[in-house]
């Protein structure tokens, strides 16, 4: 999977980062689900918590038939508290799945190749207006349900921006421009979906491994990186 080049000096640090992990960590094959109904709603699960407590929840709704678009619309709210309390913030989470779901129900009658023929924006548009989900989890709905090129920007993408020098003040900077500063500098030569995915994917994990509130940067892989 090769990606070329807009902004020589940009791009140049940017792939410099994709290539260095993609080294290190090899293909990462995002997101780590069954289906794209479960990225979904493991989207909105992994708000302010681990993965591992997202995969209990997952685990639960899984065990009791509910990772379907039917059995959540029909399943009680407070039986539903109950089977992702292990996310965490299980009242508002609960909420938002059912908010999902009413909208999904809807707007398309529960078809998610009917929300993959949506173009880009309006298709954002309209998951930005649904209770509890913001800039980062849309996207995620988006690149790995939906199979749109959207980047995703999340609190390890900024850490990582931030502590190399590439963009300072990113932990405050605006979504936007920091989705902007990959999808303006980066052009693959396959779909670019792909190229989102993997490089999402090892961002996260370089920063759950090395770029951490408390850094462990000797043995980070982007110790390497030369910025020109």
């Amino acid at each position: 999977m090769e990606a070329g080049c807009r902004n020589k000096n940009k791009s140049g640090i940017l792939l410099s980062i994709y290539d260095i992990l993609l080294d290190k960590f090899g293909t990462m094959n995002w997101w780590p689900a069954r289906s794209d109904f479960e990225v979904i709603i493991g989207a909105i699960l992994t708000q302010n918590t681990a993965w591992t407590n997202v995969e209990k929840a997952i685990n639960n709704l899984d065990a009791h038939g509910l990772l379907s678009f039917e059995a959540l619309y029909e399943i009680d709210l407070n039986l539903l508290k109950g089977y992702i309390k292990p996310s965490g913030y299980y009242n508002q989470k609960a909420r938002k799945i059912k908010e999902f779901i009413n909208f999904a129900k809807r707007e398309y009658n529960f078809s998610l190749e009917l929300m993959k023929k949506e173009d880009v924006p309006t298709m954002r548009g309209k998951l930005l207006k649904i209770f509890g989900i913001g800039e980062e989890t849309a996207d995620s709905i988006l690149l790995y349900a939906l199979k749109k090129p959207v980047f995703v920007i999340d609190a390890y993408t900024r850490r990582i921006l931030e502590r190399h020098g590439i963009i300072k003040g990113a932990s405050k900077e605006k979504y936007e421009n920091l989705q902007r500063l990959f999808t303006a500098n980066i052009v693959p030569s396959e779909a670019n979906i792909k190229i989102y995915n993997e490089y999402h994917a090892l961002i996260v994990t370089a920063g759950k491994m090395f770029c951490k509130r408390t850094p462990l940067c000797d043995n980070c892989p982007l110790k390497e990186l030369e910025l020109e």
